[in-house]
């Protein structure tokens, strides 16, 4: 099989997957081609830390079948569920849609900010910022009302909510970026960064450029050696 890159899903929603799987073709613009795989264990939509804990053993399960023909892989939930297991098991380059968001909305020194829908889940976005060094440049999260799924079953309704939460976090936090956390959110992160000046960002691209980018750089030091 020709190298590609593997999205995971750690959500059960083939359509989500379906979704993912577009954006990240679209991103990849040809330099890569994208297997999209799905999760089978989880809920639809991951709302709650526990369903973000146990997401993890099949987001690891996967990545590790699939690690003889794809050339890296993406873990697409925001919480990257699995993400440290998962690189100890395989030689390839893994990141998280979360990880590679928050990397590349705080270069040059940026402030930014999360906008999302699953509120239960601060906490362990919070926690991400911190792990990756970022959190003087961390303005927090701002959260849409109401239940994440119905939410999420309503595309303009959710895109209406999320851009109150993006508007919050530039002109109440100073956020300089906006990330749209969630990889179910992703179809409505590609509308809501046509709206604002603010650069707003959706966490998909973010981590197709970062992995092509690992796989570049680990393909020139095998070429080295």
């Amino acid at each position: 099989m020709t190298p590609h890159i593997l999205l995971i899903n750690p959500n059960s929603s083939q359509a989500t997957s379906d979704m993912m799987h577009a954006i990240a073709v679209r991103s990849a613009a040809g330099r890569l081609a994208v297997e999209t795989v799905t999760a089978s264990r989880s809920p639809g939509m991951i709302v709650t830390p526990e369903q973000l804990v146990a997401a993890a053993p099949q987001v690891v399960e996967l990545g590790a079948a699939h690690r003889g023909t794809c050339a890296g892989i993406i873990v697409s939930a925001f919480g990257d569920p699995g993400l440290a297991e998962l690189r100890r098991k395989v030689a390839i380059p893994v990141v998280g849609i979360c990880e590679a968001s928050m990397i590349e909305a705080s270069q040059g020194g940026r402030r930014f900010a999360v906008a999302t829908s699953t509120p239960d889940l601060v906490e362990a976005i919070d926690q991400r910022a911190h792990d990756l060094g970022l959190a003087h440049l961390y303005a927090g999260i701002r959260c849409t009302q109401g239940d994440p799924v119905a939410l999420a079953a309503d595309p303009a309704l959710l895109i209406e909510a999320l851009a109150g939460a993006v508007r919050q976090c530039i002109e109440q936090d100073g956020a300089e970026a906006v990330i749209i956390g969630g990889g179910p959110l992703g179809e409505a992160a590609e509308q809501l960064r046509l709206i604002f000046d603010t650069p707003v960002l959706g966490p998909i691209p973010c981590a197709v450029e970062r992995i092509i980018g690992l796989i570049g750089q680990a393909t020139t030091v095998s070429q080295a050696v």
